[in-house]
């Protein structure tokens, strides 16, 4: 047996191992605080140690909830924890010493289900970018190679995940900010239906519905039985998707043969990479081989370029408002010195919308998701896609400087062009990792699904990953 018998199982083989009493709760704890000890440095995935704290909740851990034991960690932006930072990436609240005051609703249902938090992961500043570089805690790297980005926002999260630091992390998702991680990292990343997880209680919605929080990780059935653990309508949530009328656990069997578009182009007609393409084809013949009908189509409102203006609109709105509350936790207004280039000029655009228009822009996404489902009425099950339009990019790629604000920005758009979408129409999505380039980078694909029918991307995804299996594919840096 290895030294570490922990590093390479999913989270439900080490909650299993806990529940029949092989392993006392704290050893998986333990192991994953030497593997964060030894690799972190390399990567700077956790940005915020809580060792001691998971060491004492890990000694008195029961072995009833379906993750009793199992190591995790939560990102940096939502899934607040008492006594804990969460500094989003700004390095006005990381000064100022901020620490939350109580629990999400997502962090409580986590803990209920036995998960053991050891820290916080980095994430970019106000999660706006699909590259972790934040001034304030440096760049996340990509285990399967440090030159390269581990993706944003979620970029910590997945760093350490495809790592081996540990199974699962929280992660979250306003633009692809699951999907595309898991993409440039080698995991399966779904983005839940809008409402499925809760933002309570400080928040109703983040980015006027776009946001949803979940985890990334290694395996379909952890990602299943994780939302099972965390979904789920709380007191004061403003709306809700339905719910299940079964565990989503059971939804991996077999689903029958589907009717499945694929799309080998990004929204508007954009090109993929020669990469992101093989992807594609090769997800594309594997789910025919499945015995699915599998034929090139897509919503035609994919290609509507208003859906990207409303996107901005909206997002640099709530940058706006970021800030504003960002002000009120550190006690004085904030400057531009304050914040990264990006996020001030988003945050000026955004002071600059009326509020006449935000409703309007508003109005545009809730009718451009009708016209989006539109296509799935038409007789679709599900829709593939890439997940991205090019593989991971190299650090520093992805930047901006004071002179030239929105070069980031621009340079972002093939790595959330196919994400985001899904985020204004609240639908379901998955990324799932069924390509590696010749450069050994991961390369995802994604699966769409209609409103609230998450278990067909599982019962799917399940399906490939034992057509194409990824779990056992390890990067070079790895536990």
């Amino acid at each position: 047996m290895a030294t570490d018998p922990f590093a390479r199982l999913d989270a439900t083989a080490q909650a299993e191992l806990v529940r029949r009493r092989d392993v006392a709760p704290h050893e998986p704890i333990e192991a994953a605080i030497a593997r964060i000890e030894r690799l972190n440095p390399t990567l700077n995935a956790v940005i915020h140690l809580a060792l001691e704290q998971a060491r004492d909740r890990a000694r008195t851990s029961r072995t009833g909830g379906p993750f009793a034991g199992v190591p995790t960690l939560m990102k940096d932006i939502g899934g607040v924890e008492a006594g804990m930072p969460c500094h989003a990436g700004m390095q006005a609240l990381k000064t100022a010493g901020w620490r939350e005051s109580v629990d999400a609703y997502f962090t409580r249902k986590a803990t209920d289900a036995g998960l053991v938090s050891l820290g916080r992961t980095n994430t970019p500043e106000l999660a706006l970018l699909p590259t972790t570089e934040p001034d304030a805690y440096g760049a996340t790297r990509n285990p399967w190679n440090l030159q390269h980005s581990a993706g944003g926002s979620s970029g910590g999260a997945a760093a350490a995940v495809a790592a081996g630091l540990v199974p699962v992390a929280h992660a979250s998702d306003g633009g692809g900010s699951i999907r595309g991680p898991a993409s440039m990292c080698g995991l399966v990343g779904l983005k839940p239906t809008r409402g499925r997880c809760s933002f309570g209680p400080t928040i109703g919605e983040r980015w006027s519905g776009f946001s949803c929080e979940f985890f990334v990780s290694r395996t379909v059935r952890d990602t299943a039985a994780l939302l099972d653990a965390v979904a789920g309508a709380m007191p004061g949530d403003p709306y809700a998707a339905p719910p299940p009328t079964a565990p989503w656990l059971s939804a991996l069997a077999a689903p029958g043969k589907l009717r499945i578009g694929c799309m080998r182009t990004t929204p508007r007609s954009g090109a993929l990479h020669a990469e992101n393409l093989a992807a594609v084809e090769r997800t594309a013949k594997a789910l025919s081989a499945l015995g699915h009908t599998v034929e090139e189509s897509h919503p035609p409102a994919l290609d509507e370029e208003q859906s990207v203006n409303a996107y901005v609109t909206v997002v640099a709105s709530s940058v706006a408002r970021a800030l504003e509350a960002a002000a009120a936790k550190v006690g004085r207004p904030l400057a531009a010195e304050d914040v990264e280039p990006l996020t001030w000029a988003l945050a000026e655009h955004g002071r600059g919308v009326s509020a006449v228009t935000l409703l309007a822009t508003i109005e545009y996404v809730h009718a451009y998701g009708r016209r989006l489902a539109d296509w799935w009425e038409s007789g679709f099950d599900l829709l593939l896609t890439a997940t991205q339009a090019q593989p991971p990019p190299e650090l520093g790629y992805l930047t901006s400087t004071r002179d030239d604000p929105f070069r980031a920005f621009l340079r972002a758009a093939p790595f959330g062009t196919c994400t985001l979408p899904w985020n204004l129409s609240g639908q379901p999505a998955i990324s799932v990792p069924t390509h590696i380039t010749p450069e050994g980078l991961p390369v995802g694909v994604q699966l769409i699904a209609p409103y609230a029918r998450e278990d067909l991307l599982l019962a799917v995804a399940a399906q490939l990953e034992q057509s194409l299996p990824w779990h056992t594919r390890l990067p070079p840096v790895h536990a």
